[in-house]
């Protein structure tokens, strides 16, 4: 599965620098000179990362390959992704991917299948967005209280929801 990291934005100066929406939460990893990053759409890319650094809070890389507010210019909208597989497991147990909770399975504490997770949401509280069969999708507040197990290793996450949630 492919994880967007990050979108270029528009150009900076006339040497070919952007700027880059940051959307993860470790860009220093992500993003470190001399990395190599694919893209969407996939023939932008790979770029290589030649130069980064952070003015007035925004994040303004150069590419080994763009050179050239022009060059620059052409890969504004690009998405800047990374496989699943290259993300490191939290340590805490507590803590999820989102992509790690997207397709698991839910039931009830009593075992009754409710549905699969779909979504994740991040609206001041993480949501879990679960499609239902044949019903509208319920979201679901991803605490501990309500999600009392997630057995990734399974494919599954049980829900205790109070009455009318579901």
């Amino acid at each position: 599965m492919q994880l967007v990291v990050g979108r270029i934005g528009r150009p900076h100066g006339v040497r070919g620098e952007v700027t880059v929406e940051v959307l993860t939460d470790d860009p220093e990893l992500r993003f470190a000179v001399g990395a190599s990053v694919t893209t969407d759409p996939a023939d932008r890319g790979p770029l290589v990362i030649e130069g980064r650094r952070w003015h007035k809070g925004i994040l303004l890389m150069s590419f080994a390959e763009v050179f050239g507010r022009d060059a620059a210019e052409e890969l504004r909208g690009t998405m800047l992704v990374i496989d699943s597989a290259d993300v490191a497991p939290s340590e805490d147990p507590d803590e999820f991917h989102d992509h790690e909770l997207i397709g698991l399975a839910v039931e009830t504490a009593s075992g009754e299948p409710v549905g699969e997770v779909s979504d994740v949401l991040h609206h001041g509280q993480d949501l879990l967005v679960v499609r239902r069969r044949g019903q509208d999708e319920a979201l679901i507040p991803f605490v501990k209280a309500l999600v009392p197990e997630v057995d990734l290793e399974g494919g599954r996450l049980v829900v205790d929801p109070p009455e009318g949630l579901l």
